[in-house]
Order: C-alpha cells, then structure tokens, then sequence
C-alpha cells in the first residue's frame, strides 16, 4: 500500500482542484443552511426525495437529448432537475393536509419511483450510464468554473431570500399555529422555504450527486441544533459545518483515493457524530 500524499501537494496543485473543492464548500455550505429547516420541521425524508428526484430531473434531460433529439437548452440537466423537484414540493404541498402515515406513504412512494426512475433511464441512455452512476453516489470532479460561478450565484440568491424571510420561517417552522395568530402568510412563508430547498438540491445534486447532497441537508443541522443557543445562530454554524464538510471532503477524497460524494457524506456523518457526543456530555453535566 501506497504512501497517502502529502497535502502541500494538493495545495501546489490548487489551480487544477480549486473548482471541484470550492463547489463542495458552497455546496455544503447553502445545504447546512436550508438543511436546517428540514431538521427542525422533522422533514429528513423530503430532503431524500428531493435529492432523488433531482437525480430522476437530470436522467430525464439526458434521455429526451439522446433518444428524442431535444437540443440542450431545452432539456438542460439543471432544469430538468428544477422541474422534477418543483414537481414534488407540489405534491407535498397539495398533501400537506395529509395524516402523518399518508405523508410518509407518498414521500416513500415518490422516492422509489424517482429512484427506479433514475436507473430505468440508464438503460436507454448508455453513454450517459456513468454519469448517472455519479448521480447516485456523488462525483464532483469535473467541475468547471462557469458550473462553480452559477452555483455560487444561485446560493447566493437563495441565501439573500432567507436572510430576509428568516424570522417569518422560523415562526412558521417552530410555532405554525402561532404565526398564523400573528396574521403571518404561513402558506406563502412554507412554499418559499420548500421551494428554496427544492431548488438548492436541484443545483447542487447536478455538481455533487444525490447521496453528499442528502448527507449535507441533513448532518450539519444535527451536528449544531444541541450545542448552540437559537436557530439563527443555529444556521450561521449548519452553513460553516456545511461548507467545511464539503470541501474536507474533497481533500480526503483526493488524498486516500476515495469516492468524492462518498467522502464528503463520510466526513460528515464524522463530524455530526463528534457534535452528538459533544452534547451529550455537555447535557449531563448541565
């Protein structure tokens, strides 16, 4: 076995890793925070579906430009991604009235259609087949510079808009009763969070793949709910686990030649673990 590189190395190299590295960052930054959202509302499932249908988006794309001759600004993988997340957060909207076994039915339902979806779709699209294996599991290699400003563009936006609307969604996540008392517009407040998130995990899916970007929704908000003292504060340290998660997987990845999307879920299911057993002994001596 192979000594693992030194990471100088990676550095010295950094004009030929810094796209993929800092796509993890942003990545993992944006999810971390509208992750934590997810965590509070009890939504942990939403985020796979998401994330799975945003892989069943993106197949999708690439089927009807192989098979049916759709030129790709017409079936561009981003927007088939949007589409088919956008398509969920209807759905879960319109069931939102839905007993708690009937939501977990549909949610189930829908991942594995997007799922099997995903993998029917790579029999007519065998070029893409490794591609779509990247989907899966999570590969961000080839990130170019164009991919890496769009998505920091597009975290950016998103970030602006909950920035703004932050304590409107905190009310509506943590006191749904209570904001609509407060005359709060609850419904408009949850179709902008969901669809936020639906659109964070379209964007990021397409750079990182379905399994880091279901990792980083859910694992950095659970790291930081016990060890800080509100939700604001909650979401500025979800974004920085986030963020360090993501790029740290990267290094790891490049250093012990492992899977990027593999390494980056890894690195944080790590870190979130660290967080529990801080709490748990910061709990029993308080």
């Amino acid at each position: 076995m192979t000594d693992a590189p030194a990471l100088a190395e990676f550095f010295a190299a950094w004009d030929l890793f810094r796209a993929p590295a800092l796509a993890g960052a942003v990545a993992g930054g944006l999810l971390g925070v509208v992750g934590t959202y997810v965590v509070l509302r009890r939504m942990v499932f939403l985020s796979a579906v998401l994330s799975q249908a945003a892989g069943l988006g993106i197949a999708g794309s690439w089927w009807l430009q192989v098979a049916w001759g759709v030129p790709a600004g017409l079936a561009s993988p981003t927007l088939g991604a949007t589409v088919a997340t956008a398509g969920v957060v209807l759905a879960v909207t319109v069931g939102r009235a839905l007993g708690g076994r009937q939501r977990d039915a549909l949610l189930g339902w829908t991942y594995l259609a997007c799922e099997a979806g995903v993998l029917a779709l790579g029999t007519r699209v065998v070029h893409e087949l490794h591609d779509i294996e990247e989907l899966l599991h999570g590969s961000a290699v080839a990130v170019t510079d164009d991919q890496l400003a769009f998505l920091a563009w597009t975290a950016s936006a998103i970030l602006l808009v909950h920035a703004w609307l932050q304590r409107g969604f905190v009310q509506v996540v943590l006191d749904e009763d209570g904001a609509r008392v407060r005359g709060l517009p609850v419904l408009a407040l949850e179709l902008v969070l969901v669809g936020s998130l639906a659109l964070a995990v379209a964007v990021t899916t397409r750079t990182l793949g379905a399994l880091p970007v279901f990792a980083f929704t859910i694992l950095p908000a659970l790291t930081v709910l016990r060890l800080t003292p509100n939700v604001p504060w909650a979401l500025l340290a979800a974004g920085c686990v986030g963020a360090a998660c993501g790029f740290a997987g990267y290094v790891v990845a490049w250093r012990w030649r492992l899977p990027v999307g593999a390494a980056q879920a890894l690195v944080a299911v790590v870190v979130a673990a660290l967080g529990w057993a801080v709490g748990a002994v910061r709990g029993r001596r308080e």
